[in-house]
């Protein structure tokens, strides 16, 4: 099946409404405990939190546009590759519930280093469909990297 290498704007910006509404959503959910990160004892490195929003939205704009390459792609792993992004987004989106709300540091590492192989794996079969599709979740896996690190940390020290 031939798709048009015409912009799409319409499934662009479901792509991006899916993505970025993740994470306002869970931005929502989590609003009333986000103060937790400035009474937690932190590890080196750690950010400030006004750093988080700023990466996270772009971070989700990159996912989303990277999920709309992968889904005009004609290629038969399309819909397998959409799935895996649909998975490791709820697990991106859990991640921060258990992390905020229910302060479970050990289980959100758990939950963190699931992700990260997903997200692995989800560059992967993006990179099977479009080269660049795979490179815009790189700096995800990057943060989510980091964001181990600083998860991990914060279950040793608290």
């Amino acid at each position: 099946m031939y798709r048009s290498t015409r912009l799409d704007l319409k499934s662009l910006l479901i792509s991006l409404l899916i993505s970025l509404g993740t994470g306002i959503l869970a931005s929502i959910l989590t609003s009333k405990n986000m103060d937790i990160y400035t009474r937690l004892i932190l590890p080196p490195l750690a950010p400030p939190s006004i750093v988080f929003p700023i990466v996270w939205s772009i971070l989700y704009i990159l996912m989303g546009v990277s999920a709309y390459i992968v889904y005009q792609s004609n290629k038969q792993e399309k819909s397998f590759a959409l799935i895996v992004y649909g998975i490791q987004l709820i697990l991106n989106f859990v991640w921060t519930l258990l992390f905020f709300n229910a302060e479970l540091y050990w289980i959100s590492f758990i939950c963190l280093v699931i992700l990260w192989v997903l997200i692995l794996t989800m560059i992967k079969v993006f990179s099977n469909i479009n080269k660049v599709a795979g490179y815009l979740q790189v700096p995800y896996l990057l943060w989510v990297t980091f964001a181990g690190y600083l998860n991990l940390m914060i279950a040793i020290l608290n």
